[in-house]
Order: C-alpha cells, then structure tokens, then sequence
C-alpha cells in the first residue's frame, strides 16, 4: 500500500472511493466511472466525508442521530357550512439518546471514537462538552472535525497504521 505523504486529505478519499468503485464495477472502463463528488462545506458533507473516508479505510462508522420528531394529532373536517376546519395540534417529543452525543460514532483499531461535527461558528454546547468529558474518562477518543484536511491529519497522527 503506497503511503500518501504529499495529498490532501480529501485527495487521499476521492482515490479511496474511486479504489472502492473499481472493485464494485470491475468490468466498467476506468474513463467511464463517474468521479466522486464531496463537500466538507456543510456540516452533512463534512460527515459524509469521514464516514466514507472510514468506511474505505475498514473501520466502523455511522452517524448518530439524537433529535426527536413531531407527533400530529390535527384532524381537518368540513363544517356544515362547507368550511374547511383543523383541531388538534401539533408537539414535539425529545429524542431518547443520550444528550449532547457526538455525529459520528466508529470503531477504529479496538479504540472507541467519537467525531463531532463543527463547521463555521458553531461551538460545542454545554452537553456536548460533559458527553465528551465521560467519552474521554472511560478511554475513548474524541475529536472535534471543523474541516476534513483537519480530521485526516488527527487520523494519521493517532492511528499510524
């Protein structure tokens, strides 16, 4: 396996994927693969890219999703009179996860890890910071991706496999 000493993190995925794809379509010409396509502008593209970039490398990865959903209990009916009519309401129900838990969670090398995902002025709130807190006492490892070149050089730099 050739090491990657002068790419780009995002260089070293889109050739991980393009790899990924050979494989899955052995008998399609090289030219006539579609290029893949990734953003870390966006706080989805940004998972998207370390989970792919994970999930090429062998390891676990999968986003965490803690947020709840809405429960509707509105009926519409018509009147007498013709007129269209709405009761109940709407309500939301908090998710049952753990509060403040990271993106992303995967296993790398037997090590439990936890990613979040920060782009732009977002910031860590006070949950995120105790659910970090609790990750990093029991063992695990906890990193805090605001762009992808950032998350690969961290990945490089613990896992030197």
């Amino acid at each position: 396996m050739k090491r990657n000493i002068n790419k780009t993190g995002l260089q070293v995925l889109k050739g991980l994927a393009m790899d990924c794809k050979r494989d899955k379509y052995p008998n399609v010409p090289l030219e006539c693969l579609p290029s893949p396509k990734y953003k870390e502008t966006t706080a989805n593209g940004l998972t998207k890219c370390i989970i792919d970039f994970l999930r090429f490398k062998g390891w676990q990865a999968e986003r965490i999703s803690n947020t709840g959903r809405v429960l509707d209990t509105r009926q519409s009916y018509i009147d007498v009179l013709g007129h269209s009519r709405t009761i109940g309401s709407q309500e939301w129900i908090k998710g049952t996860g753990t509060a403040g838990t990271a993106d992303i969670s995967a296993t790398i090398a037997g090590k439990s890890v936890k990613i979040e995902v920060k782009i732009g002025r977002d910031r860590q709130s006070p949950a995120q910071e105790k659910y970090q807190a609790s990750i990093e006492r029991s063992g695990g490892l906890y990193f805090i991706a605001k762009y992808f070149e950032g998350f690969y050089q961290w990945y490089l730099k613990t896992f030197a496999l």
